[in-house]
């Protein structure tokens, strides 16, 4: 899963964490202290907070993963497309010069497949 189709974390990753919140939440019923678990975990103290706190308001149900933070806006076979559109090189599509940009990119999904997001940079070719 690519970071823009998902959020940033791959099904594994999201599993991973969620695993160790788990054990975080295993050792507050121990009564074991944030700074404890934070270094035992290599997490931050912060997020240590945060999960007590999610767990003593809902519960270890709180510490479970609710999934991707957002949805695609391609599907997998539209960005294997989009993954083959860039090669043809930023003047084929219309811009003066050879570099991609982000916003450049965005306005390339944008067109090719009617898909956007709010974006403020507005680097669109010029005609």
């Amino acid at each position: 899963m690519r970071y823009a189709q998902g959020g940033g974390l791959t099904e594994e990753r999201r599993v991973f964490r969620e695993e160790l919140r788990m054990e975080a939440a295993e050792r507050f019923v121990r009564g074991d202290e944030n700074a404890v678990i934070a270094h035992d975990l290599w997490v931050s103290v912060r997020s240590v907070q945060r999960w007590r706190q999610a767990r003593s308001q809902g519960g270890p149900r709180a510490l479970a993963s609710k999934g991707p933070a957002s949805l695609p806006l391609l599907s997998d076979e539209l960005f294997t497309v989009l993954e083959q559109v860039p090669a043809k090189g930023p003047v084929a599509h219309g811009w003066p010069d050879r570099t991609w940009t982000p916003s450049r990119i965005k306005t390339l999904i944008g067109r090719r497949f009617h898909k956007s997001r709010p974006f403020t940079c507005g680097d669109a070719p010029r005609a």
